[in-house]
């Protein structure tokens, strides 16, 4: 594994130059690549159609495939980060002691940041801008499945970094396909690396929180539900739930479970559940929704109820008021993103506050849980920690704090 620590060492010897980069130069660098990605978009579509080819996950497809569209939507991205202001060097406090003594809380970058992702090759792009607009370094290992795609997207960002006579090993990328990388870039390159995102599948999520020696950022499965309330507007609700599962079924935003109260199913399920099979989405649902339906779909089992599709397929069960409907998500969500479709304040608010989400909504899709749509630019990850940083995962969430004391000859008695 001496590659991988000799790439260790080029992130450590690539941030001590950012230390000293302003965010002008920075903004450049990103604008470069934005210009890149156009000048370069024929040779992107030629490699991620390599993957789309050879890809086994058939209803992971949507998330690898990139087109037009989306490349423009990178270089969206790439121009809105360029629009923030450095989250560098910002007193987030400043106060006096009786002694004398003045403190700043000042944000610090954090370092090296190590990224293991899947699919999306999108994310490529994201990180490496986000991460040097924080000042920070990037290492990143992107999924067999979307190698092609991943190289060229950082390959170009390596070149933009070149261009502008900045060490290119602000950000790189694993070659290696080998998987046993993965662990040791979990466990033996804590020297190297200050922390690690996971933005992938269950097993890669729990393989990084069991080995990894410094600190995740955690990305657990989008385990996403809305509940509709007895109160909520059923055109609305049929609406919001058919865009949040079907607008895109691949993505971590995606609606997977969908909890109706019980007093209002004649009222909500059978216009929701038919606006979502005329799309094409299989629902497997409880007993008491099945009878409304004279039995005609298959009964969800204990395990739908654990289950991220990321596919047209939606598990739907009956709950006794926003309690149950809360007690559910606290059973089997992911700290992800939970909605509640209701026109009744007090039990919207009720449910914000007691749903563990790291994003929890009100009459909103889950579809906008995105950093992109919270006005970040783009988004490293949803972090569904407990602790900070949580939700998306922008230039802001990519910093530290340290404490600068000063003082007029101070000494302590």
């Amino acid at each position: 594994m001496k590659k991988l620590k000799q790439i260790g060492k080029n992130a450590r010897k690539a941030f001590l130059q950012l230390n000293n980069l302003d965010s002008k130069k920075i903004n450049k660098i990103i604008d470069t690549y934005s210009g890149l990605l156009l000048k370069n978009k024929k040779q992107i579509l030629k490699e991620n159609s390599k993957d789309v080819k050879s890809s086994t996950r058939k209803h992971l497809v949507d998330r690898l495939i990139l087109n037009e569209e989306r490349i423009d939507g990178m270089r969206n991205s790439m121009n809105e980060i360029i629009k923030f202001r450095s989250p560098l060097n910002k007193v987030l406090e400043d106060w006096k002691r009786p002694n004398g003594l003045r403190i700043k809380k000042v944000t610090t970058p954090i370092g090296v940041i190590g990224i293991i992702y899947e699919s999306r090759p999108n994310v490529t792009a994201d990180v490496s801008a986000l991460s040097l607009k924080s000042g920070n370094c990037a290492i990143l290992r992107g999924g067999s499945e979307a190698f092609n795609s991943n190289k060229i997207l950082a390959d170009l960002f390596r070149e933009s970094l070149n261009k502008n006579k900045i060490d290119k090993n602000c950000v790189q990328f694993i070659e290696d396909k080998n998987r046993n990388i993965v662990n040791y870039l979990l466990s033996s390159m804590s020297q190297y690396i200050d922390v690690i995102v996971p933005r992938g599948g269950k097993e890669l999520v729990k393989k990084v929180q069991q080995l990894s020696r410094v600190h995740v950022i955690g990305h657990l499965e989008g385990l996403c539900h809305i509940y509709v309330d007895k109160d909520a507007n059923t055109s609305m609700a049929t609406k919001i739930v058919a865009n949040a599962k079907m607008r895109r079924t691949s993505i971590c935003g995606a609606v997977e479970t969908l909890l109706i109260d019980l007093r209002s199913l004649k009222k909500h399920a059978k216009p929701i559940i038919d606006k979502l099979t005329s799309l094409g989405c299989e629902v497997v649902v409880d007993k008491n929704i099945n009878k409304i339906f004279r039995n005609k779909f298959k009964l969800a089992k204990e395990i739908d109820w654990k289950t991220e599709y990321l596919d047209a397929k939606i598990s739907i069960k009956s709950v006794n008021g926003v309690r149950e409907a809360k007690e559910h998500i606290l059973k089997y969500g992911t700290m992800h993103t939970d909605s509640i479709i209701s026109n009744n304040f007090k039990t919207a608010q009720f449910f914000l506050k007691s749903v563990n989400s790291s994003i929890a909504m009100h009459n909103v899709s889950t579809q906008f849980a995105d950093g992109g749509e919270f006005g970040f630019g783009g988004e490293i990850g949803i972090s569904t920690n407990k602790l900070p940083p949580r939700g998306p995962v922008g230039i802001n969430q990519l910093t530290s704090y340290k404490y600068i004391v000063s003082g007029k000859g101070t000494v302590r008695s």
